[in-house]
C-alpha cells in the first residue's frame, strides 16, 4: 500500500518561508554613505541659495559653509535634536554637524548629503536620528542613496577597511589641555593663523556638555581637500559631502577620527590600487594627522615609517 502525499496549504508554506527567512531578510538591509537629494539644471548659485533656505525653513541652523574647490559648495547644519543627542552620546559629536553638498557636474548640479542612517550605525549611535533624516528629506529630497554597494548595520558597527586598519574607537589624540575652555581657545587661535594649513568651517558648542566640534578645511600637501578629492571622488553622483573633517574637543582633549577609518568609511568601495586607489593618497593619513595635530595646538613628531593605507600591522 503506497504512501499518500498531502500538500500543505499555500498560506502555510508562505508563513513558514517568512519565519525561516526573516532573520536573513533583515540582515540583507544595507546602507550607503550618501543621499542624492535632487539634480538640477538651474544655475549653481541659485541651487546653493535654495538649499540653504530650504534647510533653514525646515528647522536647521547653518553652522558654516565653504567652497572647497570650484563647482563645489558645502553647507553644514545642526539642530537642537542633534545637540541633545551629542550631549547624551559622545559618539554622536561626529554627527552634530550634518554635511550637505552642492556640486556642479557638467550641465547639472547635484544636491546631496551624508546619510545619517549610514553614519549612525558606523558611529554606534543608540539614539534616534530618524527625525533628523526625515527633515533632511523634506527639506532637500531623496532620490537615491549612493557611494557604495552597501554595508549592513552589523558590518558598519565594526567597520574597518582591511586588516591592520583603524576602527571607529581608534581615534587620533591630537592635544590635551587642563580645561575645556583652554582647549577651545587654543584651537581657535591655531585656526585663525591656519596652522598646518587648517582653517575653520564651523564651530558647534554642545549645550549641556563640555564638548565642542570644529569642522575644518585642509590645504597643505597630501591633506589638501581638493587634491585628495580629485583622486578618490571620481564617480557620479559626487561624494563632496565627505567634507569637511571634524575635530572633537571633550573635557580639554582634542581628537579626530583616524583618516584610515574616516576616509575609507566615506569611500568604502575604492580599491587599494589603481588610478583612483588608496595607494594614490598613500601619504594622506600622515598628512592629515600632522595638519590636525598642529591645528589643535599639539606637538607633531615625524613618524619613523610611512603610515599610509597599505600599512598592515
Amino acid at each position: 500500500m503506497g504512501h499518500r502525499v498531502v500538500s500543505a496549504p499555500a498560506s502555510l508554506i508562505v508563513c513558514l518561508f517568512l519565519l525561516l527567512a526573516g532573520p536573513a531578510l533583515q540582515a540583507a538591509e544595507t546602507f550607503k554613505p550618501y543621499v542624492l537629494a535632487a539634480t538640477y539644471t538651474t544655475p549653481f548659485e541659485d541651487v546653493v541659495r535654495a538649499a540653504r533656505r530650504a534647510l533653514e525653513e525646515n528647522g536647521f541652523e547653518v553652522a558654516g559653509e565653504y567652497a572647497p574647490y570650484e563647482g563645489a559648495h558645502v553647507i553644514v547644519v545642526t539642530s537642537s535634536e542633534l545637540g541633545k543627542l551629542a550631549a547624551a552620546e559622545p559618539s554622536a559629536l561626529y554627527l552634530v554637524g550634518q554635511r550637505v553638498a552642492i556640486t556642479r557636474t557638467g550641465e547639472q548640479t547635484e544636491v546631496s548629503y551624508a546619510n545619517p542612517d549610514y553614519l549612525a550605525h558606523a558611529y554606534r549611535i543608540q539614539g534616534n536620528l530618524q527625525p533628523v533624516a526625515r527633515r533632511l528629506r523634506e527639506a532637500l529630497g531623496s532620490e537615491e542613496t549612493f557611494g557604495s554597494v552597501g554595508l549592513s548595520a552589523r558590518k558598519l558597527a565594526k567597520y574597518h577597511y582591511t586588516f591592520g586598519m583603524e576602527y571607529f574607537d581608534d581615534p587620533m589624540e591630537l592635544a590635551s589641555y587642563g580645561t575645556q575652555s583652554a582647549a577651545v581657545d587654543a584651537i581657535e587661535r591655531s585656526l585663525e593663523t591656519a596652522e598646518g594649513g587648517v582653517a575653520k568651517v564651523y564651530r558647534i558648542d554642545v549645550p549641556g556638555a563640555q564638548a565642542t566640534v570644529f569642522g575644518v578645511s585642509m590645504s597643505d600637501g597630501m591633506a589638501n581637500d581638493e587634491k585628495v578629492m580629485g583622486i578618490i571622488d571620481f564617480k557620479r553622483p559626487r561624494q563632496t559631502a565627505n567634507l569637511p573633517y571634524e575635530i572633537v574637543v571633550v573635557r580639554g582633549k582634542a581628537r579626530a577620527l583616524h583618516p584610515r577609518f574616516r576616509i575609507a568609511l566615506h569611500f568604502p568601495d575604492i580599491r587599494m590600487v589603481g588610478e583612483h586607489g588608496f595607494t594614490k593618497i598613500l601619504n594622506t593619513p600622515d598628512a592629515v594627522r600632522k595638519s590636525l595635530t598642529l591645528a589643535a595646538g599639539g606637538e607633531w613628531v615625524e613618524p619613523s615609517g610611512l603610515q599610509g593605507f597599505d600599512n598592515r600591522n
